[in-house]
């Protein structure tokens, strides 16, 4: 479980969450593809053969796609952020509208290509936030807690409190 009063998931949490999912969504997409190649063998070869490869990369994208960025839209969290006990949350404290989703999982990949380096902001953000939460605008906490919405907000910048006469 998480340290008390820290409500930002951290990089180990997030870490096995994300391998769990890795682990299920390639799962369904394997299952998915061996039917197709039963189907397929049943039905003749496809031609032209170029074909095979193009259905393939398709379907894991749709794969992928649909199996984060739905779970995130529609419930807040994947089956492994479920295990985990974490969920995201949009600026409005709710979970990531499909639009959000799809950046995110955009950010997911530019944040693992280059070995990972995407997640190192999660170890000194104060949010604990990645690459992917940066871009989406979303935070990962811990399911039982309680965040107040103005702790979802961006911080305003200097220039936006001279602007609104606040002070620091």
């Amino acid at each position: 479980m998480s340290p008390p009063g820290v409500p930002y998931a951290g990089i180990a949490t997030r870490a096995v969450a994300l391998g769990i999912d890795a682990l299920l969504s390639q799962g369904i997409f394997i299952t998915g593809t061996a039917l197709f190649g039963l189907i397929g063998s049943l039905v003749g070869e496809i031609r032209p053969s170029w074909i095979v490869p193009v259905i393939v990369a398709a379907g894991w994208t749709l794969t992928v796609v649909c199996y984060f960025v739905g779970f995130w839209a529609v419930a807040g969290q994947t089956p492994g952020m479920r295990l985990m006990h974490v969920r995201v949350l949009a600026r409005d404290g709710a979970p990531p509208t499909t639009a959000r989703g799809l950046v995110r999982l955009i950010g997911l990949g530019l944040a693992i290509i280059p070995l990972f380096a995407g997640f190192l902001p999660v170890l000194v953000d104060n949010r604990r936030r990645g690459l992917a939460d940066f871009l989406a605008g979303t935070v990962v906490v811990y399911a039982d807690r309680e965040i107040p919405l103005a702790d979802l907000r961006p911080a305003m910048s200097l220039a936006e409190r001279d602007m609104t006469g606040q002070s620091s």
